[in-house]
């Protein structure tokens, strides 16, 4: 059986990819792209998921970070090619598409339904634990566990997970313009909450508390990794902007490596802080870790206080950023046909897909009501690995099935860097454990089910007559 190619000019004429998008509207200059990008990535990870990866690795968690940006960057290199090769809203699900057939397409998207839909979910519920710290600090008043945690977490309803989605869709309908503005400012204010964090931090920093410094050895470090790479989703999502950015051939590269650079260095900053001033066994399996951390060095709930706003606000901006790449992931599936129509609508009004956002807004909520952040995480970390790794394949598959395409940015040391990428990506995959294997395989079989029963019938390279003629492999 043959798995159709949409070619990457079809692709690119199809979105307007060159002059205005599908219906959007070109709005986000470098500055907000930079912006969005950070707001997609900063958050939960970090704000929630630091006191994992040092329960993990200990003080090693430092390196941890690093091994997981590594991997990023070399997939980061393939994505900047591919972003400014075919600057479209589908990311790399477009990507796949236009390379490795409908099949490998259609699964890439599915795993993108575990990056930015399942993650929105969990990042919630981070959002809603960090509501709680705030609370307290301010009122001396928290939510009761019934409204503010699942059942896992030994309450009813999350409610303010559920309010945070909910909030986040009803800006996105507004109009792009305002999501970046939005973005933009709570990106800023989190850079400069996590800068004072790693100033505070450090008052009361102490080189014994980070020994020793690889107590559970290299496979402690893997396993951090691969719970740090977690703090990493997001950076991707810049890729689903493409039809919304204004000169995305140039922006799109730069707002990706840019974004990877600087929130390393702010990550390995933030994590030699919280260890350095409290030693890895009061960071790790705290919930609202930062919080503690400033609470302790101060002597006082308001620093606390401060640092749990922060984590609100960032981590409400990661729901807005991710559930936008969620909803333009959506919408280019439904314009080839993958899936309903109705994704693929676009407001005459405000210029966006309105029923697309209610709908995944409304799936997730649901999920986030419920849901525990640990029972996600590891699904979302191998769903993504995968999808980078299918990227860094794309890449060496265009350069040889479509070497006259424009590419205002080249991967760097072709093709070791694709080949290492996908390597790093398998190996961050395999520290996720067999159970989080065994997960994932019924997750892809459920999505080829979906696949063979909806997408491959419904495809537009099926059913719309301007498809005749269309390149198979």
């Amino acid at each position: 059986m043959s798995s159709r190619i949409k070619s990457p000019s079809r692709l690119i004429a199809e979105s307007g990819a060159d002059l205005e998008g599908h219906g959007l509207r070109r709005t986000m200059g470098l500055f907000q792209l930079v912006s969005f990008g950070i707001g997609a990535i900063v958050g939960t990870g970090i704000f929630v998921g630091l006191s994992d990866s040092v329960s993990a690795a200990g003080p090693a968690v430092v390196i941890s970070f690093v091994l997981a940006a590594v991997t990023c960057v070399f997939t980061a290199f393939s994505f900047a090619e591919l972003g400014s090769a075919i600057p479209v809203s589908g990311s790399s699900y477009s990507f796949a598409y236009a390379s490795l057939g409908e099949r490998v397409a259609f699964l890439t998207g599915w795993c993108l339904l575990l990056e930015y839909g399942v993650s929105v979910s969990a990042v919630a519920v981070g959002w809603s634990q960090y509501l709680n710290e705030l609370l307290d600090s301010v009122i001396g008043w928290q939510l009761p566990a019934a409204l503010s945690a699942g059942p896992g977490d030994g309450g009813v309803v999350n409610l303010p997970a559920v309010i945070v989605i909910l909030l986040a869709a009803l800006l996105l309908v507004r109009g792009v313009r305002e999501s970046a503005r939005a973005t933009a400012a709570m990106a800023i204010l989190k850079i400069v909450i996590l800068v004072v964090f790693c100033a505070i931090g450090f008052t009361a920093y102490q080189n014994g508390h980070l020994s020793p410094f690889a107590g559970s050895g290299f496979s402690g470090i893997t396993a951090g990794a691969s719970l740090a790479f977690f703090s990493f989703i997001g950076f991707d999502a810049i890729t689903t902007a493409g039809e919304e950015v204004k000169n995305p051939r140039r922006n799109i590269p730069l707002a990706i490596l840019i974004c990877i650079g600087a929130v390393t260095v702010l990550y390995c900053a933030v994590a030699l802080a919280a260890i350095g001033a409290l030693g890895p066994d009061a960071v790790a399996d705290q919930p609202a870790a930062l919080s503690v951390v400033v609470d302790r060095v101060t002597d006082s709930t308001i620093g606390g206080g401060i640092i749990a706003f922060g984590a609100v606000v960032a981590i409400a901006s990661v729901v807005l950023a991710v559930m936008y790449g969620q909803t333009r992931i959506l919408m280019s599936m439904s314009r080839d046909g993958l899936v309903p129509r109705i994704f693929e609508r676009v407001s005459p009004k405000t210029r966006t897909p309105v029923a697309n956002t209610w709908i995944v807004a409304l799936v997730f909520a649901v999920l986030a009501a419920f849901a525990t952040l640990g029972m996600v995480v590891n699904l979302t970390t191998i769903g993504t690995l995968a999808t980078m790794a299918v990227v860094n394949i794309a890449v060496i598959t265009l350069r040889r099935r479509n070497p006259e395409l424009t590419r205002s940015f080249r991967v760097p040391l072709y093709p070791l860097s694709p080949i290492l990428g996908v390597a790093f990506c398998v190996y961050l995959m395999w520290g996720t454990g067999w159970v989080t294997w065994l997960e994932f395989a019924g997750f892809l079989v459920v999505g080829l089910l979906v696949y063979a029963g909806y997408g491959r019938r419904h495809s537009r390279l099926v059913t719309d007559p301007e498809y005749a003629g269309q390149p198979t492999d």
